[in-house]
């Protein structure tokens, strides 16, 4: 019997190791959906820099969050022995790989949105001290307990805030980090005339489809293996983040008039959206939510390209920042128990929580980016940027003609 019990309890550990590294292994293919998102969408010459830039974010966050997020996040550092390292089939070695590539998706968010003028190093300086410090804070606030804020939800309004694979934590924090960069990076010369908006078209609507597709693919592993564990693991997930996925297409197309942009972004809305209350929602709650998403995103993109001269240029704020902002809410609303969700959720707590994410982000951006500013720079030069990031930095372009 003890060796029967002994042998069922490697299993799980080792079912448990598989998972969860299949989940990491599906969110780092998720980082090509960001390359080719980026690709399709900047011009030609600087797609090089996109592919080099998404790349490059992943081995600075993966050395950023080895040596230094996950430390901050969950008070786990790895300088031991091998040994230690692989006890329990290697399972915390592999959640940490996992965690990692959500840390990485940060940097990934803050390329889309400062594209085609900023310069290589810094922003890779950026990103080291962003997922090392930042995004780790209010990760290990949220997700680990730290500083009792958690605690303190529950106690005042009933429930902690509920955000299961990362609406806020991840895609909001990127989003409101990459507004705060956009605003210090000013538009793209050419891009206004006479306060009017010069459109930029998309480069390669085939590769910007599949960056999208890659993305909405690899999110079921972001979403479902969240729960970290088999046992864990739930159908709901999964099907709320497919109507989120629905809803998010049906609302962009029609809002956005058949734009292709907009319709292979809206399930990217719809999923940013549903990842904080796919546990909870309904999938008819799930599907409103990404809806709603969808929409959102279609509408704020426009209105800031157009009112506000804001040069987003793959919209990552609305997309991450808003939409994501938005799911923190929604899983207060759908995840209610008055909206056929499991319940267990405060709608100020979601609030409250959202807003605290909001505001680290910003902060956090505003110091770590405010400070590259001020001493080494941002931004191309405009003989650079005319030129474009595939020449000016990497020296060569995407396509050979000869």
């Amino acid at each position: 019997m003890e060796n029967l019990n002994s042998a069922v309890e490697i299993l799980i550990q080792s079912s448990n190791t598989l998972f969860i590294l299949l989940g990491a292994i599906m969110v780092l293919a998720m980082h090509a959906g960001f390359a080719f998102l980026e690709v399709g969408t900047v011009r030609q010459k600087n797609q090089v820099n996109a592919l080099v830039k998404i790349i490059a974010d992943f081995g600075f966050s993966a050395i950023a969050y080895f040596f230094i997020g996950y430390w901050v996040a969950y008070d786990i550092t790895f300088l031991s022995s091998a040994e230690q390292l692989s006890a329990n089939s290697g399972y915390e070695l592999v959640k940490f790989f996992f965690l990692m590539t959500f840390a990485a998706a940060i940097p990934a968010i803050i390329s889309g949105g400062i594209a085609e003028r900023a310069r290589f190093y810094p922003m890779l300086v950026g990103s080291f001290f962003t997922v090392g410090l930042v995004y780790p804070f209010f990760e290990g606030v949220i997700w680990n307990g730290n500083y009792g804020f958690q605690d303190w939800l529950a106690e005042t309004f009933g429930a902690a805030f509920h955000d299961f694979a990362g609406s806020v934590v991840v895609h909001g924090v990127g989003g409101w980090i990459a507004l705060v960069v956009v605003a210090m990076l000013g538009i793209r010369n050419g891009r206004y005339r006479g306060g009017r908006l010069i459109a930029f078209a998309p480069s390669n609507i085939p590769l910007l489809a599949l960056g999208a597709w890659i993305l909405t693919v690899g999110w079921f592993g972001f979403n479902v293996m969240s729960a970290q564990t088999m046992d864990g693991i739930s159908g709901l997930v999964a099907v709320n983040s497919l109507m989120a996925m629905v809803g998010g297409i049906i609302t962009s197309l029609f809002v956005g008039k058949n734009d292709p942009g907009f319709i292979h972004n809206g399930p990217l809305a719809g999923l940013v959206a549903v990842c904080a209350g796919s546990d909870l929602m309904h999938p008819v709650g799930a599907l409103v939510t990404g809806a709603v998403a969808g929409a959102l995103f279609v509408w704020l993109f426009t209105y800031i390209q157009n009112k506000l001269m804001l040069d987003d240029v793959l919209g990552v704020w609305p997309l991450h920042g808003v939409c994501g902002a938005w799911g923190g809410i929604a899983a207060g609303i759908f995840g209610s128990e008055a909206f056929g969700g499991l319940g267990g959720v405060s709608l100020a707590s979601q609030f409250i929580g959202t807003l605290a994410g909001i505001i680290v982000a910003v902060v956090g951006a505003a110091i770590v980016y405010g400070i590259i500013k001020k001493t080494v720079g941002l931004r191309l030069t405009d003989e650079e940027e005319y030129n474009g990031a595939d020449l000016s930095i990497h020296r060569i372009g995407a396509i050979n003609e000869d």
